[in-house]
């Protein structure tokens, strides 16, 4: 598991400074170098077709670094160990 987490640590996709809610769109927006309303809404857009838009988005929010380059799911899995 370190090694992909390391793998995602080294992707210049971060979770947004600009959050609100977990920040992933706000990061794809600033990796993308467009403004994130534009990405909010064509995710917006993508909910209302048939499909784990949610779930993706749930994904993402895990695995994907914060600004700091922390990864959710490996401290939730670190604290789990300990």
């Amino acid at each position: 598991m370190e090694s992909f987490y390391r793998t995602m640590r080294s992707q210049r996709l971060r979770r947004g400074p600009k959050r609100l809610l977990g920040g992933v769109l706000g990061g794809l927006a600033a990796a993308m170098n467009i403004d994130v309303a534009w990405v909010r809404i064509g995710f917006l857009l993508f909910c209302l077709l048939p499909g784990p838009a949610f779930l993706l988005y749930l994904a993402a929010w895990a695995i994907v670094p914060d600004q700091d380059g922390g990864i959710v799911i490996a401290k939730l899995l670190a604290r789990k160990r300990a």
